[in-house]
């Protein structure tokens, strides 16, 4: 089996949410800044940066690639989840065991511990 490494991919954000915490975090700046009139513009330009970069950070993703009989399978995982497993752990072209089960992949890691995916990619 062959290992590779994509780069994280975002998850869907919606946009109701998303506007809430802006309005919200722009007032949180508005009243740190002691409530000073007229910077509407400003707090609201602040809050958006800040709460898209937040966004972008939890919403991270980053995927596998394991070859098992010639089918690449595509494992995405969130790293603040994935136990310490870091990119890098499997050489690519590395054999390493896998278990497939339903729409999960579960790799082992060479500590001996698995690292679970979602399968978002089946290529023949």
């Amino acid at each position: 089996m062959e290992t590779e490494h994509l780069p994280g991919a975002p998850i869907r954000v919606f946009a109701a949410d998303l506007q809430d915490a802006i309005r919200r975090r722009a007032e949180e700046i508005y009243i740190q800044n002691g409530r000073i009139p007229g910077r509407d513009v400003q707090n609201w330009t602040q809050a958006e940066r800040e709460i898209l970069e937040q966004a972008a950070e939890r919403n991270q993703r980053t995927a596998i690639i394991v070859s098992v009989n010639g089918v690449k399978y595509v494992g995405a995982y969130r790293p603040e989840l994935a136990d310490g497993y870091v990119p890098g752990e499997f050489a690519v072209g590395a054999s390493v065991p896998v278990r497939l089960k339903g729409d999960k992949m579960y790799v082992k890691r060479p500590n001996g511990k698995e690292l679970e995916t979602t399968i978002v990619q089946k290529i023949s």
